[in-house]
């Protein structure tokens, strides 16, 4: 097969492939813009190994991809990631009759939970949300930003998605779309809801909105993504907090508080949208770690 060929060949089945995500399992643009970065890297390690077809690609050469991910230094997440996305991009494959065996069916996800996520304290949240500069539009702005996803466990695209008439702050609930356009309501507490009335009646319109999403930038425009992160690291470096701050981050604190004042992991799945409750345990693992060091730190005998 010429490089030409095999290129459009890659390039077709991943199309294929990335339809079916959206068409068959409805997943979100953003999930499948993941996979497809994640496989088309995968694709140029084939090229490059002189591979003639990424339906020739066997165990070895996928393990081979994945040790230059590791020796590149990529978290173990990432690696993770990329590994998922291998082993659909063959079972789908495979389920379209491309391939006769599924190369990729023995090669096991590191899921290393053992790496968890970064969380800061109760205290260290409330040093955040204290921060911005309230007596202007785009510090009540922020303070909406930390104090939504904190009291809801936001992702930070169903954070930039909201619109006005997704929350109402006299019942005191979020209406947002999940992975998949799946929709979920989650509460949200006094707090919160107290500044986000603060924001829409003192601030949001001082920024000129041109149409109803909730959050705007100096512009009167939607947020992106990029600026909510931008927006989170310099309130967290104004802080003084030197852990590494995400809009993640906060949806890590979010449930990992919520566990440690009784949620029930039932509860917090459906808040944080998870599909499977085994991605919800990982806060389990967040705790347990917590309590062990606290253990050890005050226990006379630890």
């Amino acid at each position: 097969m010429t490089l030409r060929s095999f290129k459009e060949e890659s390039s077709k089945l991943i199309k294929q492939f990335c339809d079916y995500l959206r068409v068959e399992r409805g997943l979100s643009d953003n999930t499948i813009k993941a996979y497809n970065r994640d496989l088309k890297g995968f694709v140029k390690f084939l090229d490059n190994s002189g591979l003639s077809s990424v339906a020739k690609a066997d165990r070895i050469t996928i393990s081979e991809f994945l040790s230059y991910l590791y020796n590149k230094g990529l978290a173990s997440s990432t690696i993770d990631r990329k590994t998922d996305s291998i082993k659909s991009f063959y079972k789908f494959l495979l389920n379209e009759k491309y391939i006769t065996e599924n190369p990729a069916s023995l090669i096991d996800s590191r899921k290393s939970w053992n790496k968890l996520p970064n969380v800061l304290s109760v205290e260290e949240v409330q040093m955040l949300i204290d921060q911005p500069d309230t007596s202007t539009s785009l510090g009540l702005r922020d303070r909406v930003i930390l104090e939504i996803i904190y009291a809801a466990g936001l992702r930070v695209s169903e954070l930039i998605n909201l619109r006005l008439n997704d929350v109402n702050t006299e019942v005191g609930y979020i209406r947002c779309l999940g992975k998949g356009g799946k929709e979920r309501v989650v509460p949200i507490g006094v707090k919160a809801r107290q500044s986000v009335e603060q924001y829409l009646d003192s601030g949001r319109l001082d920024l000129k909105p041109k149409d109803d999403e909730l959050l705007l930038n100096y512009k009167g425009e939607k947020l992106t993504r990029d600026g909510i992160r931008r927006i989170i690291q310099k309130i967290a470096k104004a802080s003084g907090i030197e852990k590494k701050v995400t809009p993640h981050t906060l949806r890590h604190c979010f449930a990992t508080h919520m566990l440690e004042h009784g949620a029930d992991l039932r509860s917090l799945q459906e808040m944080l949208g998870h599909a499977d409750i085994s991605t919800t345990q990982i806060y389990t693992h967040v705790n347990s770690k917590r309590l062990k060091s606290v253990h050890e730190k005050f226990h006379p005998r630890g």
